[in-house]
């Protein structure tokens, strides 16, 4: 809200006095307790930081006479932060950050670390990016938006479409990092999933984002939610698909994402979400893991591979056609792709392979990828979970 009122070209500053905010009241709170309205104290502490720190710097001068007519600064009036302007505030802020200016790969990083609280490494493990690049995307859209000096509410409805894909890409990461998360102390972060499907649902009732891939991207989240609570055991490891207790899956959550599945085959459009909706809602109606429709998900497959090319499609496809037609011809699928830099370095190119040359009874080369997979797990519930599927 603070990076709404002064504007978005100012996130730094925001981001510095949020710190700031948060250090406060760590010293407050300990020796007072916590405020009736934690979230209000915050934002005033924030805003008080940041408005003093404009103040100080003379550059600054036009954007304090700017704000004036809004007494961003006095601390007078009814608390702010009220959980219904919050929910505007933000999915206004997701179409800002994501302008056509900026190159997409900066607009993602921007939403992610600034609106969605993710850190540097997280971003740089969901993108399959280093860190330092990361930083440079952080850096050019923090740039672009300093030059731009765009308007919260001043959006047409054709740009609104025009973002809507890239909106649709962020609220997708930020619910992945929910269901696998990168983060060595947690498997899963239902929080960040819950908040993508709040922010999903909002867009959904908004005009400018009432489209077939907002309700496929929402039925994806849903099937997807309805099995987490399975998706772990009672010390909090992972379990692999066929591990998982289907009677904890949540029939309603299905059934929901089912809905959104339908609604979102009205219409001529099919987009990678809708591709991985109906790969998860296979899984979710079949009886057993034995009985799952593979040659259905390997179709899936195959369709998202040629919406969306990217060797993580065929990598998934190799996986599901194994699981229907042997591991063999999974393989097969595999044989001569040579992958790129970035998943070739990644657990998971090396996870599938070990799995495919096991089950075909390459030991050597099994063996091989096993190492290889273990050593480059970015998480230990992660590389616990290697060691079991892939144990020889």
């Amino acid at each position: 809200m603070l990076a709404c009122r002064i504007g978005v070209e100012h996130t730094e500053d925001v981001e510095d006095a949020v710190q700031s905010a948060m250090m406060s009241a760590l010293e407050h709170w300990t020796i007072s307790g916590l405020p009736d309205n934690p979230s209000a104290w915050l934002f005033r502490a924030a805003q008080n930081n940041l408005m003093g720190e404009l103040r100080q710097r003379t550059r600054r001068r036009r954007i304090l006479q700017e704000q004036a007519a809004d007494d961003v600064g006095t601390g007078d009036g009814p608390d702010v932060f009220l959980a219904g302007e919050l929910q505007d505030e933000l999915l206004r802020m997701l179409f800002v950050c994501c302008d056509d200016a900026i190159p997409p790969e900066s607009q993602l990083v921007f939403a992610l670390k600034t609106l969605c609280g993710f850190d540097v490494r997280e971003i740089a493990i969901r993108l399959f990016a280093s860190e330092a690049n990361v930083y440079k995307r952080l850096g050019r859209a923090r740039s672009r938006l300093r030059e731009l000096r765009p308007k919260m509410d001043g959006l047409s409805q054709e740009q609104l479409s025009l973002r809507l894909p890239a909106v649709h890409k962020v609220l997708y990461l930020l619910f992945t990092e929910g269901y696998l998360s990168s983060s060595a102390e947690m498997a899963l972060r239902r929080e960040l999933c819950d908040e993508a499907i709040r922010l999903t649902n909002l867009l959904a009732e908004h005009p400018a984002g009432q489209s077939p891939e907002t309700c496929a991207l929402l039925s994806l989240m849903h099937l997807h939610v309805a099995r987490m609570s399975a998706r772990q055991d009672g010390t909090g490891g992972l379990l692999l698909l066929e591990e998982q207790d289907r009677d904890l899956w949540n029939q309603n959550g299905i059934q929901e994402g089912l809905k959104w599945l339908a609604k979102s085959a009205e219409g001529d459009s099919f987009s990678r979400y809708h591709a991985e909706a109906g790969i998860a809602a296979e899984h979710c109606l079949a009886p057993c893991f034995a009985e799952t429709r593979w040659d259905k998900v390997a179709e899936c497959y195959e369709l998202l591979e040629q919406r969306v090319t990217s060797p993580i499609h065929r990598l998934n496809r190799a996986v599901a056609v194994a699981e229907w037609k042997g591991a063999t011809e999974g393989l097969a699928i595999l044989d001569g792709f040579e992958p790129p830099t970035w998943l070739a370095g990644s657990y998971l190119w090396s996870a599938v392979l070990a799995d495919l040359h096991r089950r075909c009874g390459n030991s050597t080369e099994a063996e091989r990828c096993r190492e290889v997979a273990l050593d480059s797990a970015p998480t230990p519930q992660v590389k616990e979970l290697l060691q079991r599927r892939l144990e020889t």
